[in-house]
């Protein structure tokens, strides 16, 4: 019993830690990413350049998660991958305030999402590992509520920072705090570790199991329907639905809602299984309707919705993954996923971007439709990924 508090006590230190790496990392490159088209624009670059610099970057970080999964699970130097993820953060996203043009801004927007995509899935190994001692949920929800806080600081804080300059560039040296916090925070991590060793190297699972690529065809195509948050507020400026200054309060709300969901969903998950995230789906389904089609009056309930989804998300996906696929293949797994999530996501985004123009009831129908065939296939799945209970 004594052992057992212990374990649980040494996991919940360790994915502490891990969440203000998440934390310092996300207040980082979402600070920089709320600042990134008008600095570009800045810079020279059309409005084509930019949705094609964000849309590249985003692809490459969806790809090569895969690669970098599959690497960590045949290296197993989970740590050297997720430090030098880290430490190119470190240096790149500081070095944007130096920038003279905006071919040289665009390498290094592309070079922060490699950095994000080669410590992702390393970074996921380790805190899965954790999360077993304490429920998958409950650790991996705890992280998205830490990652979540960071992805509100980092826009306010570098909003700060522009308004004190009157110019983007010098805001980026500032993020070179938050980023060294990140780094600091990792070796913390790595010094509390439970057991001070890498992942067990024994293999369990010779190949993934097929299971998991039913959850993560579910997983593409909730992702494709889901509504990207820019869309939604470009939708809200073009109608005059709320003031200009008011959208990024909105987005900031958003951020705090869907951490305190992570939470709560992250508990659920542990104690009723993957159906819940069915339900978390059904919630966000009203994000669309409500955003698109209704008025100023809702325009805040359907963002409340799309981002309570996004938190039940951000605690079940990943949780599903751990309870499915053993340690030794949790690299390929999360890299896999991530890799279909994210170029599902891409996609979606650009067409419902394309069906702006032309039929806002098409975008709804198509991500209601996209989202309920998701929910089905995740309830579908109840009997075929286990409960597992906190602390087993």
């Amino acid at each position: 019993m004594i052992a057992a508090k212990e374990e649980r006590a040494s996991a919940i230190r360790f994915i502490v830690c891990l969440g203000f790496v998440s934390l310092c990392a996300d207040a980082t490159y979402e600070g920089a990413y709320s600042i990134i088209g008008p600095f570009l624009k800045d810079l020279g670059a059309s409005a084509t350049e930019v949705g094609l610099i964000a849309g590249f970057g985003e692809m490459v970080a969806a790809s090569l998660r895969y690669f970098s999964g599959r690497f960590a699970d045949r290296t197993r130097a989970y740590w050297s991958i997720a430090i030098f993820g880290y430490v190119l953060n470190l240096i790149v996203v500081p070095a944007l305030a130096f920038a003279g043009t905006w071919q040289a801004a665009a390498l290094l927007v592309v070079a922060e999402r490699t950095g994000k995509s080669l410590r992702g899935p390393a970074r996921d190994v380790l805190l899965s590992e954790a999360t077993g001692a304490v429920g998958h949920g409950w650790g991996f929800g705890l992280h998205a509520a830490f990652d979540q806080t960071g992805a509100v600081m980092g826009p306010l804080f570098m909003a700060a920072m522009v308004a004190r300059t009157n110019h983007f560039g010098p805001a980026f040296l500032w993020l070179a705090i938050p980023a060294a916090g990140a780094f600091v925070a990792l070796l913390a991590a790595r010094w509390v570790q439970p057991g001070k060793g890498a992942p067990p190297a024994r293999p369990v699972q010779k190949a993934l199991p097929k299971v998991f690529w039913v959850y993560v065809a579910a997983a593409g195509l909730l992702a494709f329907g889901y509504i990207d948050f820019p869309l939604l507020a470009y939708h809200f400026q073009k109608i005059a639905l709320a003031k200009p200054a008011t959208i990024p309060l909105f987005y900031a709300g958003a951020m705090g809602i869907n951490g305190l969901a992570a939470l709560l969903f992250g508990r659920l998950f542990d104690r009723y299984g993957i159906a819940v995230l069915s339900f978390g789906i059904l919630v966000s389904l009203f994000a669309l309707p409500l955003g698109f089609l209704g008025g100023p009056s809702v325009a805040f309930a359907g963002v409340a919705c799309w981002a309570i989804g996004l938190g039940a998300q951000d605690a079940i996906l990943r949780s599903g993954i751990a309870q499915v696929v053993s340690m030794n293949k949790r690299g390929t797994a999360f890299g896999a996923f991530n890799g279909v999530y994210g170029v599902m996501w891409f996609l979606g985004s650009a067409t419902m971007g394309l069906l702006y123009d032309h039929s806002l009831t098409a975008i709804v129908a198509l991500g209601v439709v996209a989202q309920l065939i998701a929910a089905v296939m995740f309830f579908k799945l109840r009997g075929r990924l286990p409960v597992v209970a906190a602390g087993r």
